[in-house]
């Protein structure tokens, strides 16, 4: 699953971890998108968490995702502040994984008018130059 990191042109500042998020950070250092499954309800969790939100159960486990979905929605931004501004038009998306869960994210790599809802993705890594990456997607 581990991609090589792509071109990237949008900021990339390394996230704030704590005791939750540290295992999930360190992987993405490592190419590897994981996800929690709580062993109590068997739902499949993002964002790491210290407890499952649909039982409240705290017995979590991590496994490696296939790091692939799909686009559930998105907006191309045109107009931004700060950094993002050199950088615009950009792609900000909800992907669903094809283990479930959604996060958000940005579609990397491409043109932003070849985005559509269904439109298949898979993950590519964005190195902060912390001791992490940032999980990006591109069009599959």
């Amino acid at each position: 699953m581990s991609d090589p990191a792509v071109e990237n042109s949008l900021p990339t500042r390394a996230p704030r971890t704590n005791d939750d998020t540290r295992a999930f950070w360190q992987a993405t250092a490592e190419g590897r998108l994981t996800l929690q499954r709580c062993t109590a309800c068997g739902t499949v969790i993002w964002y790491p968490r210290a407890i499952c939100p649909e039982c409240s159960s705290f017995e979590l486990t991590s496994f490696d995702a296939s790091g692939e979905g799909h686009v559930y929605s998105y907006t191309v931004v045109h107009r931004s502040v700060g950094g993002w501004n050199k950088v615009t038009p950009y792609v900000v998306a909800y992907v669903e994984l094809d283990e479930g869960p959604r996060l958000m994210t940005n579609i990397v790599d491409g043109d932003p008018a070849a985005v559509a809802v269904d439109a298949k993705v898979r993950v590519v890594w964005h190195d902060t130059g912390e001791g992490s990456a940032l999980p990006r997607f591109t069009l599959a």
